[in-house]
């Protein structure tokens, strides 16, 4: 017999997915019956959306009446704790479909008639921000119910996450969970990873390189979400292979309005042609600064990280080549001296490990900081593949994080070493002086004065 034409059976099989329909409806009863069935996977994601930790039911296409029509949203989540209960309507989406503003706004509404909690969309749609929603709802629905998204690729993710590093305490539910990645990650489930730039990215590039991109143009929009959707995207992939959460790091404000990153990022694309964004990874030296510029077609990624506070300018130099030592020679780096704005001296890590030199203006000038860069040329299709700009970012974050970013250790000051007496000096052992350690009692008399 021969058993390699043999097809495995599976808990969710891929066989049999006819249409989109078929598909999304497939993909969310899978979803939804295993939320209850793996406790550890379906806490952690229901509580990012405010759930208590309770007991989970799931339900699909439940219907609701709402004005002359009848709406099924593709699923119901209820957790019980105590006497309360927390209830989320859910909509799904796979492939290219995407959310509507009408069915989520008539979700909305309906989610608010009957008192539940919350609305989950989930689909390939990726926002710029966390707290962004792919849709442009009515912000008056939000009052009463909250409104959150999940991507598929952020589900797979967390999925991993919790299966892989995590931990799932029973075996079964482990194999459930592995079952559920299995179908999610497979091509025919619809949960599709990031993998278009837009219909906008060719003709903005063009423009671009050009230097004929202008502030009105109506494709700068859709590239800017693109770009930081592109990397969410990175920061969950490498998320799921570092068993840590990677985040796209924004400011408090930028959280809170999203609009004021767009119109940075819209501001730098037409003056400068370059887009650019900062990855959080915990545990790392320093965030990495991921930049493409469209008029040069490069793609850098970058860190800072602090010299030594001791030694030479050259032994600070020497600390920094040892740690990058399986590092290629093509990286640039760059040493900032204190008070002094911008590098003073840049080269690349081959010629800095045979002369140190290079990056010392002025042996008497501090190192206070160091840059190091890794440029890659940039992809200008708009989809995945060979040649394609999703690929080239990709590539350039993890060529750089393997040979360089894990292997950073930030220095640390040697603990003061405690003299022996050997090493004092004689007058530095005898001594009348007074002390602070001196007991009152010890302190040596005053002479008597001699009467005049």
């Amino acid at each position: 017999m021969v058993e390699e034409s043999w097809q495995q059976a599976r808990l969710i099989p891929t066989s049999g997915i006819s249409g989109a329909e078929e598909q999304e409806r497939r993909a969310a009863s899978a979803f939804l019956a295993v939320l209850p069935a793996v406790k550890e996977f379906g806490r952690s994601l229901l509580s990012s959306v405010g759930a208590p930790a309770g007991a989970i039911e799931t339900y699909v296409e439940v219907p609701f009446k709402h004005g002359e029509k009848t709406w099924r949203p593709d699923g119901l989540i209820r957790v019980t704790r105590g006497k309360r209960a927390w209830v989320g309507l859910v909509e799904v989406k796979t492939g290219k479909n995407e959310l509507t503003v009408e069915q989520v706004e008539a979700y909305l509404d309906v989610a608010r008639e009957q008192g539940f909690d919350a609305l989950i969309t989930i689909s390939n749609q990726i926002p710029p921000s966390p707290n962004q929603h792919p849709t442009a709802v009515d912000k008056r629905k939000l009052k009463k119910v909250t409104l959150h998204h999940w991507s598929w690729s952020s589900v797979v993710s967390k999925a991993i996450l919790q299966k892989e590093y995590r931990g799932v305490s029973d075996p079964d539910q482990a194999w459930i969970l592995g079952e559920l990645i299995r179908y999610l990650e497979h091509p025919r489930s619809g949960a599709l990873e990031f993998e278009d730039m837009g219909p906008d990215w060719v003709p903005i590039r063009e423009q671009v390189s050009a230097h004929t991109l202008r502030v009105s143009d109506k494709g700068i929009p859709g590239v800017v979400a693109r770009w930081d959707a592109l990397l969410t995207f990175a920061c969950l992939q490498l998320g799921r292979r570092l068993g840590t959460d990677v985040s796209l790091q924004l400011s408090r404000k930028e959280q809170a309005d999203p609009t004021i990153r767009a119109s940075a990022l819209k501001a730098s694309l037409v003056e400068n042609g370059t887009l650019t964004g900062t990855l959080r990874i915990p545990g790392t030296v320093s965030d990495v600064v991921v930049t493409a510029n469209l008029r040069e077609s490069k793609v850098t990624c970058h860190l800072d990280i602090e010299a030594p506070r001791t030694g030479r300018a050259s032994t600070r130099v020497n600390w920094l080549t040892r740690q990058l030592r399986d590092a290629p020679d093509s990286l640039r780096i760059e040493a900032f001296v204190q008070n002094q704005r911008g590098s003073t001296m840049a080269d690349l890590l081959g010629k800095v490990r045979e002369q140190p030199e290079l990056l010392i203006s002025d042996p008497k000038k501090e190192i206070r900081s160091f840059r190091i860069a890794h440029t890659v040329s940039m992809g200008s299709k708009r989809g995945r593949g060979r040649g394609a700009f999703i690929d080239s970012v990709l590539t350039a974050i993890d060529d750089f994080y393997e040979p360089v970013v894990q292997r950073l250790k930030a220095w640390v000051p040697s603990p003061p070493r405690l003299r022996s007496e050997q090493s004092l000096g004689a007058d530095e052992l005898e001594t009348s002086a007074l002390s602070s350690q001196d007991e009152p009692a010890a302190a040596p008399e005053a002479p008597a004065r001699t009467p005049a």
